[in-house]
């Protein structure tokens, strides 16, 4: 074997030049950073990213079809399952829609527990973005600690509605039942070390040096750019941008309740992870004064054309079993027109556009799901940055891919 230790063998071959050849590479759609079944086709050189373009339509749900061929009641069997974080964002807001169309009235016990509900999805929603996203910078612990809050939240979940994800208890013109006895009490006692645990988790990532130097500056979205590109929701207003549908155009009552909508300065990863801190710490604020106004009273509307009547009246009432018999097979009939409603999901701004030919099924249904919108940002956001911060701008967005391939 010949000795390459032989300092009297010659070197006779010149050091060649070195080069850098650029790499396109998939990432996805079956990746755990892509947070769904999110292909990311990245082009390369070494470590930068050059370009990227993301390729969507791998979930194949057909939500929207869908809902054309089904009554009014039996669409919200399929809005909680297109955003599976907030599902109540898309409840709430298909139902707002179409009480607008048939001119129903929710009455003040079902509004307020429509906002308890929806405030606790969103810190739901908000602390799996958080265990998660930090999962994908390295952050093993936080995963954790998130977690065991949001089992807690999906318990109270359970309780009201028998489902842990998809709850189906939002119906037209108010809520399916009312709220069990031991729900309030199991809320209040969250309610109480939330706020602690909430400052827990910023102390734990927000004041790492680690986790400055992998965020502040990183997938940077001006905030002319946002707005051209139609950012909302959180990812929108860590660019500075004070836009909150549930402050610009109220809906089921958010006017009447106190709560601020943080904005960041630099529109990095780095402010839109702090501003779903804050955000959360609001959404107790609003959870906490929906108790103080919870009054008993009806949580439904009591027009028989829409709600259907209480079954101990079916053992009584011939008018009533017509009532029944027709709501659950044909449904009520919306007048021929069109509505739209924007409402504030986790991602950004969720609404519902349903148009009506006067039938007992929708004749058009469009979502504006913020997700779909939001992604359009990240080539914008990862253009010029590296391979792991590319990771970390995607978690920093918040895609929910239901929310995307409807």
């Amino acid at each position: 074997m010949k000795d390459y230790l032989d300092l009297d063998v010659p070197i006779t071959e010149e050091p060649r030049e070195l080069r850098t050849e650029v790499m396109t590479l998939n990432v996805g759609p079956q990746h755990p950073s892509t947070h769904g079944v999110l292909r990311v086709v990245v082009t390369l050189s070494g470590e930068e990213v050059l370009d990227l373009v993301p390729h969507i339509g791998y979930l194949h749900t057909g939500f929207e079809k869908n809902m054309e061929y089904r009554t009014y009641t039996q669409v919200i069997t399929y809005t909680p399952r297109m955003d599976y974080l907030h599902s109540f964002a898309h409840d709430l807001a298909y139902a707002l829609a179409v009480e607008k169309l048939v001119g129903a009235v929710v009455p003040p016990r079902a509004e307020t527990i429509r906002i308890i509900l929806n405030e606790l999805s969103r810190l739901a929603s908000h602390l799996v973005f958080l265990g998660t996203g930090l999962l994908d910078l390295g952050a093993l612990t936080p995963f954790f600690y998130a977690f065991r809050e949001r089992e807690t939240i999906l318990d109270l979940f359970e309780w009201v509605t028998g489902q842990r994800f998809h709850h189906n208890y939002i119906r037209i013109g108010g809520v399916k039942e009312d709220l069990p006895e031991e729900f309030v009490p199991e809320l209040k006692k969250l309610l109480q070390v939330l706020p602690h645990r909430i400052d827990e988790y910023e102390a734990l990532f927000a004041e790492s040096p680690i986790f400055y130097e992998r965020a502040r500056g990183v997938g940077v979205i001006p905030p002319e750019v946002a707005i051209n590109l139609g950012l909302t929701g959180g990812s929108l207003r860590a660019s500075g941008v004070n836009y909150d549908v549930r402050k610009a155009y109220p809906y089921a009552g958010y006017d009447t309740y106190r709560f601020d909508v943080p904005l960041g300065e630099h529109g990095d990863v780095f402010d839109r992870m702090i501003i779903r801190i804050r955000e959360m710490r609001e959404s107790v604020k609003i959870i906490q004064q929906a108790l103080e106004r919870l009054e008993p009273g009806p949580v439904r509307d009591p027009n028989p054309q829409i709600t259907p009547p209480p079954r101990h009246l079916l053992e009584t009432s011939m008018e009533a079993v017509i009532y029944h018999f027709k709501h659950y097979t044909e449904g009520f009939h919306p007048p021929k027109g069109e509505v739209y409603v924007p409402t504030e999901s986790a991602r950004g701004e969720l609404g519902y556009y349903i148009v009506s030919d006067g039938g007992s099924m929708p004749y058009r249904v469009k979502v504006r799901a913020p997700s779909f919108v939001n992604l359009q940002s990240l080539p914008y956001a990862c253009k010029g940055e590296q391979v792991p911060d590319m990771v970390a701008i995607i978690a920093s967005l918040d895609p929910v891919m239901g929310d995307v391939d409807r």
